[in-house]
C-alpha cells in the first residue's frame, strides 16, 4: 500500500477530487495548510503599501492506496492539479505498512478498498 500526500491550490481541489472519483478513487482526507516553496510567497499592496504573505493558503489531499492504484493515481492529480505556473504544488508517496478499518477491524487492502 501507497500514502499520497498532494499540496495542491485550494482553487484546484473540486479538479482532482471529481478525477479521483472517475477512477474509482473516493476516499481521502483533505486538510487546509499553507506554506511556501520556491514561490517564496507573493508580495500585495495594501493602502499605504505593499507587505509580503510568506506562507500562502494550501490544501493537502492524503489518499491510502494499492500499489497498482498509485501511478494512475499520481498522473491524474498531476494533470488536474496543474496550472504551469510556480505554487502548483508537491507530490509526495510513501509506504503504508498496515492500515486497519476501526469499525470492522478489516486490515491490509481488504480496508481501503472500495466497498
Amino acid at each position: 500500500m501507497k500514502k499520497i500526500e498532494a499540496i495542491i491550490r485550494p482553487e484546484k481541489l473540486a479538479n482532482v477530487k471529481d478525477a479521483l472519483g472517475s477512477l474509482g478513487i473516493l476516499g481521502m482526507t483533505v486538510t487546509h495548510v499553507s506554506g511556501r516553496g520556491r514561490q517564496k510567497g507573493i508580495a500585495l499592496q495594501w493602502r499605504a503599501g505593499e507587505y509580503r504573505v510568506d506562507f500562502l493558503p494550501k490544501v493537502k489531499i492524503e489518499i491510502v492506496l494499492a500499489d497498482e492504484e498509485c501511478q494512475a493515481a499520481l498522473d491524474t492529480i498531476c494533470v488536474s492539479a496543474r496550472t504551469g505556473r510556480e505554487g502548483d504544488g508537491m507530490i509526495f508517496v510513501v509506504p503504508v505498512e498496515n492500515a486497519i478499518r476501526v469499525r470492522t477491524q478489516d486490515n491490509g487492502e481488504l480496508c481501503i478498498a472500495a466497498k
